[in-house]
């Protein structure tokens, strides 16, 4: 037992400590908290994000208007894993799960994290793909693209 005006010491990080050892810690520990010596903070973990249907995640993208490749790299996913949680092959894990949910609550999320503007991810993933944007669209370099219903030349 520990005697008044004493404290437990803790081991350093390489001086491994046996289990009695721990669990005597926690016997002091909780005996200090229950004469009021010991004051804890205690955390309340949020509840694991719901499960979501293939037609759910399907008509969230949907109501925000956005195409499966926009949706995926909002979501941070590649377009074939989004086809296939639309599809139920497979399901989201629970980071993207708590992404849908975020979004599904506050859509306009949406838009204030990924706002077009000059400069911003829609033009680095535009070039990164060999893409150019001409007018607010995305012409593909290849022979015959047009951008504005112009033929390249």
């Amino acid at each position: 037992m520990l005697q008044e005006g004493t404290a437990m010491t803790m081991t350093s990080k390489d001086e491994p400590t046996s289990v009695f050892d721990q669990i005597k810690a926690g016997l002091a520990d909780s005996v200090a908290f229950s004469q009021g010596k010991l004051s804890l903070e205690t955390t309340e973990l949020p509840a694991p994000p719901p499960q979501r249907a293939p037609r759910q995640i399907a008509a969230l993208r949907k109501s925000l208007r956005m195409s499966q490749a926009v949706f995926a790299a909002t979501l941070n996913v590649s377009k074939k894993t989004l086809q296939s949680w639309e599809q139920g092959l497979r399901k989201p894990g629970d980071a993207s799960l708590r992404m849908l949910q975020v979004i599904h609550i506050e859509p306009g999320v949406v838009q204030k994290v990924f706002s077009v503007k000059t400069g911003t991810n829609k033009t680095r993933v535009a070039a990164k793909r060999g893409n150019r944007i001409s007018s607010g669209r995305v012409a593909a370099k290849r022979k015959g693209a047009s951008v504005a219903g112009k033929p390249k030349r």
